[in-house]
Order: C-alpha cells, then structure tokens, then sequence
C-alpha cells in the first residue's frame, strides 16, 4: 500500500503561481512513478503531468506546458506541481496518484490515489 496525502492548494489569482505538495507513505517511493490529475466540477478527471521514478523523465498535457513543472524528492518522499501563470480554467481539485515504474498519462493505469487538494483561480 501507498498512501498519499496531497497539500498546499489554495484561492490565487489569475496570473499567480502556486506549489502544491503529494507526500507518500508505506512502500518504497522510489519505484513508483507519480502523476498528477486533476478534475474540475461536472468535467472528467484530466492529466496533467507525470516523473518517472527517479525524476528523470516527465511528461505534461499540452495546455500545462511551459507553465506546470512537476518535480520529485524521493529523499523525502514527496512529489511536487510548481502552477504558473495560473488561469481560472485550471480551477479544479488537484490529485497526485502513484503506479510503479513506468509513466503514464492514463488515470486508470494509476494504484493509488491521495484525496485531492482544491485550486481555485480568481479572475
């Protein structure tokens, strides 16, 4: 088992830029890979970025590009989503989600799921 507990969402403004945290417990962080997914009210849950197990390779949703940056500290045991340029359209509960070894940008393929931390973007 893996559990996940994500943190520092919050209300920013349009513009603002906001880090939001995903730290594991139980088994070794190491050989997962990590991805973040977020779902807005009344939309399906959406990719947004993904590190392999040792930081080295990552992927993003074409919109968050440029803006999103996703990290890792395996020695804490945390996975990070640095938001820039933030726009209301980014409003949405934010997941971090665990499945081991190989990326992906398919929710179903993740095991684990933390409970979600909420990003509101003002206009």
């Amino acid at each position: 088992q893996v559990q996940l507990v994500e943190s520092g969402g919050g209300l920013v403004h349009a513009g603002d830029s906001l880090k939001i945290s995903c730290a594991a417990s139980g088994r070794t962080f190491s050989n997962y890979a990590m991805g973040w997914f977020r779902q807005a009210p009344g939309k399906e849950r959406e990719f947004v970025a993904t590190i392999s197990w040792n930081g080295g390779n990552t992927d993003y949703a074409e919109s968050m590009k440029g803006r999103f940056a996703i990290s890792r500290d395996n020695a804490k045991n945390t996975v990070y989503l640095q938001m820039n340029s933030l726009k209301p359209e980014d409003t949405a509960v934010y997941y971090c989600a665990a499945k081991l070894f190989v990326m992906s940008t398919i929710p179903y393929e993740y095991t684990y799921w933390g409970q979600g931390t909420q990003v509101t973007v003002s206009s």
